[in-house]
C-alpha cells in the first residue's frame, strides 16, 4: 500500500556542482530515449496506446509497478516518519505481502480472463452498468486530486525547499515535462521509462543509505558496524536517544512505553495499529494495488497471464528492497539527530525530519551523487504522474466517452480521445496543484481520509465478487453507497466529537470500520435479492471453486515458476516482520 507523508522543506539550500548537473541531464537524456523508442507507432491502435499492444514482459511490469507506487512524498516523506516513529513504517512496505498474494492467485486470472481494458469495465460485466460508472467516476475524480495534484503540490514543494524555485513555475514545470511521455507513448512510454526510473531510484537511495551507515560506524567501520550503531540507538534505552522516546510516547503511541524496532503497535498508534492492518490490508491497499486504474495498468499490459504474475513477484521483491532506501535513512536520522523528536510543538517535528534528511544529503553525499539523487527524486514524481494521466485518460475513453458519446468509436478515434484527455486532465490537475496549498497542514490528512472514504466499499464489492458466484449487482451498489455514506458519517463525527476514543483517530482502524460495514451490507443484500444472471458469473469473472480455476501459466521450470519465487519472497517478507517485532528487540 501507499501513503503519503507531508513534508515541509523551506529554508533548506541544496548545493551542486557540474557533475550533478551532468548527472541530471544524462538521467533526462536516457529517459526520453527510453520514452521515444518505446512509445514510437503506439497511437496505431487504442490496445497499444492504452495497453502497451498487452506485450509487456515481466520485468517491466514489476518496474513500473514499484515505480508508479513511489511518489516524491513517499522518497522523503517516509524517511521523515520512519525517523519519527521507527521501524514500524515499513509494514506500509512489507504488508503487501498479502494484497500481493491475492493479486497474483485470484485476481489476475480474471482481469485478464475477461479482457478488460480497465477495472470499472470488469466492475460492469460482474455486476452491472450502474456500479461501472461509480467506480468510474470516482476514480477519474481521485486520480485528479488524490494522486496528480498533490504529487505535482508535493514535488513543487520539494524543488522549492531545495532550489528555492517559485511553486507555480515549479508545477507547471513538472506537469509538463513528467507527463509528456504518457502523452506521447500512452502505457508502452510509462511502464518502460518506469524500469529506467525505477533502477535510478535504488542505486540513488541505496547510496544514502550506504554513506548514512558508514557514517555511523565507529573509526572509519564499514557498513556492518553502522548498522549495528543505528540498531543500538534506535533502541533508545540510553542517552538523549532514551530522553527523545520517553518525552513522547504520548504523541508516539497514545502509550507509557514506545519499541522503534518493532512492528507490532497498539490500537492508538496513528499510522500502523497492528490490530486492524489486516483489514486495513483488505480495504485500503486491496483498492490501491488491485482495483486502482492506474497500478493494475501494466498488468493488464501484460504478455500473458505468467508475465503479469511473475510481474507482480518482481514488485514484491522490490518491496523488500525498498524500506532499505525508505526506513533505514529515518532510522540513521534518528541515530545522528534524536534531538529532532524533542521539539516543540510537536507538529512541529515531521517537517523538521524531513528537513533533517535533505541535510543529511548534503553532508554525506559528494557532488555528483547529488545529482542522481535528484534524478531519482525527480523519476519518482514522473513515474507516479506519468502512470496517472495514461490510466485516467483510458477510463475516460472506455468507461465514460465510448459508453455515453461515441459506442462506435474507431480505434482512431479512441487514440485522440485518450491524447486529449490525458493534455486536458494534467492542465485542471496543475490548475488545482496550485491552489491545493490553500488547505494548508491538512492536504495530505485529507487525501488519506478520501482513501478511507471510498477504498473500502469498493475493495469489499471486488474481492466477494470475484470469490462468490451469489454476490448481486444490487448488493453490490448498495455497499458502495452505505459504505461512502458511512465514511462520511464517520468523518463528521470526527471533527464534531471531542470526546471520541484515541484509537478512531487512526485510519487504519477506521478503514477497518468501514470495511466491515461494508462487507456486511453486501453480504445481507445478496441474500435478500435474486441471484445474478449466468453471464455475470462465468469462469472468466469469478472463482469456481469446483476447477479452481486459478493454477495455469505458473512456469515451466524451477528458476520460472511464480510459485517457487512467490514462496520465497513470502519467507523472507515473513522473517523480516518476525524480526522486529519486539523478540529481539524488548527492551523497550
Amino acid at each position: 500500500m501507499n501513503i503519503n507523508f507531508q513534508h515541509s522543506l523551506a529554508e533548506v539550500a541544496f548545493g551542486l556542482h557540474q557533475w550533478d548537473y551532468i548527472a541530471i541531464a544524462l538521467f533526462f537524456i536516457i529517459l526520453s530515449v527510453i520514452g521515444y523508442v518505446a512509445g514510437r507507432g503506439e497511437r496505431t491502435s487504442s490496445e497499444d496506446y492504452f495497453l502497451a499492444g498487452r506485450k509487456l514482459p515481466w520485468y517491466v511490469v514489476g518496474g513500473s509497478f514499484i515505480a508508479s507506487n513511489i511518489s516524491s512524498d513517499q522518497f522523503i516523506g517516509m524517511v521523515g516518519a520512519a525517523m519519527v516513529y521507527g521501524v514500524c513504517v515499513s509494514l506500509f512496505e512489507w504488508a503487501n505481502v498479502a494484497t500481493f498474494a491475492i493479486l497474483i492467485w485470484f485476481f489476475i486470472p480474471f482481469l485478464l480472463g475477461s479482457k478488460v481494458f480497465t477495472t470499472p469495465e470488469y466492475l460492469g460485466k460482474r455486476f452491472s452498468p450502474a456500479v461501472r460508472t461509480v467506480f468510474a467516476v470516482v476514480t477519474v475524480i481521485s486520480n485528479i486530486v488524490a494522486f496528480l495534484a498533490a504529487v505535482l503540490y508535493g514535488g513543487a514543494l520539494a524543488l522549492q525547499g531545495l532550489f528555492g524555485w517559485e511553486l507555480w513555475p515549479s508545477i507547471i514545470g513538472l506537469g509538463i515535462v513528467a507527463g509528456i511521455w504518457a502523452i506521447y507513448g500512452g502505457l508502452s512510454s510509462v511502464a518502460w521509462t518506469d524500469l529506467f526510473t525505477v533502477a535510478v531510484m535504488l542505486v540513488g537511495g541505496i547510496a544514502v543509505t550506504v554513506l548514512g551507515l558508514q557514517a555511523l560506524a565507529p573509526d572509519g567501520g564499514g557498513i556492518i558496524e553502522g548498522f549495528q550503531v543505528m540498531l543500538d540507538r534506535n533502541e533508545a534505552t540510553t542517552g538523549q536517544w532514551k530522553e527523545a522516546v520517553d518525552s513522547n510516547t504520548q504523541e508516539l503511541a497514545g502509550t507509557e512505553t514506545y519499541n522503534r524496532l518493532s512492528v507490532i503497535q497498539p490500537a492508538t498508534h496513528p499510522l500502523t495499529p497492528t490490530i486492524s492492518m489486516f483489514t486495513m490490508l483488505l480495504s485500503v491497499s486491496l483498492w490501491y494495488n488491485v482495483l486502482n486504474q492506474f497500478m493494475i495498468q501494466r498488468v493488464l499490459g501484460a504478455k500473458d497471464m505468467y508475465h503479469a504474475r511473475m510481474g507482480i513477484v518482481f514488485a514484491g521483491w522490490l518491496k523488500v528492497i525498498l524500506p532499505v532506501i525508505t526506513i533505514v535513512p529515518g532510522l540513521i536520522l534518528f541515530a545522528m539527530k534524536p534531538e529532532l523528536l524533542l521539539l516543540e510543538p510537536w507538529g512541529d517535528v515531521k517537517p523538521a525530519a524531513d528537513k533533517g534528511y535533505v541535510q543529511l544529503i548534503q553532508e554525506l553525499i559528494p557532488y555528483g551523487l547529488r545529482g542522481l539523487f535528484l534524478a531519482a527524486l525527480f523519476g519518482a514524481i514522473q513515474s507516479t504522474v506519468n502512470s496517472v494521466l495514461n490510466s485516467t485518460s483510458t477510463i475516460i475513453t472506455f468507461d465514460l466517452y465510448r459508453r455515453f458519446w461515441r459506442p462506435n468509436s474507431t480505434d482512431r478515434q479512441l487514440v485522440v480521445v485518450g491524447v486529449v484527455s490525458s493534455i486536458v486532465v494534467l492542465a485542471v490537475a496543475i490548475v488545482i496543484g496550485r491552489f491545493i496549498g490553500e488547505l494548508g497542514s491538512g492536504l495530505f490528512e485529507y487525501v488519506i481520509s478520501l482513501y478511507v472514504l471510498f477504498a473500502p466499499p469498493f475493495a469489499a464489492v471486488f474481492l466477494l465478487g470475484i470469490l462468490w458466484k451469489r454476490v448481486t449487482a444490487p448488493a453490490a451498489l448498495a455497499t458502495v453507497i452505505v459504505g461512502m455514506a458511512s465514511g462520511l458519517g464517520l468523518k463528521i463525527f470526527l471533527k464534531n466529537s471531542s470526546s471520541h476514543p484515541l484509537w478512531l483517530d487512526s485510519f487504519p482502524n477506521q478503514a477497518s470500520i468501514l470495511y466491515l460495514i461494508s462487507m456486511s451490507t453486501c453480504v445481507m443484500v445478496t441474500f435478500l435479492t435474486p441471484p445474478p444472471k449466468p453471464e455475470q458469473v462465468t469462469d472468466q469473472l469469478c472463482m469456481n471453486w469446483k476447477k479452481m480455476n486459478i493454477f495455469s501459466n505458473l512456469g515451466d521450470r524451477w528458476y520460472k515458476s511464480v510459485v517457487f519465487w512467490w514462496l520465497a519472497y513470502s519467507i523472507v517478507i515473513g522473517l523480516l516482520m518476525l524480526y522486529f517485532t519486539g523478540i529481539f528487540f524488548p527492551n523497550r
